[in-house]
């Protein structure tokens, strides 16, 4: 399940009526009087939010508002839990794509434009990236994937590289990628389990 969801419903399980109805309230000027009044539970409420996007995983800054109006600082508590754990995995995603863009500029080459419009980079960016890269074929691959990126968004993932990537028949990229993205999960989980590193010179207590 979408943790964002979940956090909504966690956080409209533990609504009152009467902050149920204080929220309602608030949110006169954004939701039609009409589905106010079909609304009965928080996550209602919420959903009405979520489908006019005033409310969104990236952006939650409403929901922020609404507790505080509210003073429960223990759901805003539950939020800020939310958000560094969201923060944490965008850094994460971000390392990813980062260590994978390494791989495609190092190996595509002259086949970037194939990736590229696979990914659905406009034919007049690559014309706009070659004019700025005569000469830097390497350059011409990272800006087609910035291009991308940028347009996606939080859609553009490694594993939407390698499906494009195989789609292209680079096979050998893909299988590249997704070594190197393997091989980090191995180290994060390590890093995650055992932070502290093994000193040979260090004994311990009463050993020689």
């Amino acid at each position: 399940m979408d943790p964002f969801r979940m956090l909504l419903l966690s956080v409209s399980a533990d609504l009152s009526s009467g902050e149920l109805t204080e929220l309602k309230f608030l949110c006169q000027g954004l939701v039609g009087k009409r589905k106010l009044e079909r609304v009965q539970r928080g996550h209602e409420l919420f959903e009405v939010l979520l489908e006019q996007k005033d409310l969104e995983a990236e952006h939650t800054e409403l929901l922020r508002s609404l507790l505080t109006s509210l003073r429960r600082h223990d759901l805003l508590r539950r939020l800020d839990d939310f958000e560094a754990g969201a923060a944490a995995g965008a850094a994460l995603e971000e390392a990813d794509l980062h260590a994978a863009f390494n791989i495609i500029c190092d190996n595509v080459g002259k086949d970037w434009k194939r990736l590229a419009r696979r990914l659905g980079v406009p034919d007049a960016k690559m014309d706009g990236i070659e004019e700025r890269y005569p000469r830097n074929l390497m350059e011409r691959v990272r800006e087609s994937l910035r291009v991308w990126k940028n347009s996606e968004r939080e859609k553009a993932t490694v594993a939407r590289l390698v499906e494009a990537l195989r789609a292209c028949q680079m096979n050998l990229v893909a299988d590249l990628v997704e070594e190197e993205q393997q091989a980090r999960g191995l180290q994060d989980g390590s890093e995650a389990v055992s932070p502290m590193r093994w000193d040979p010179d260090t004994h311990p207590s009463g050993a020689p």
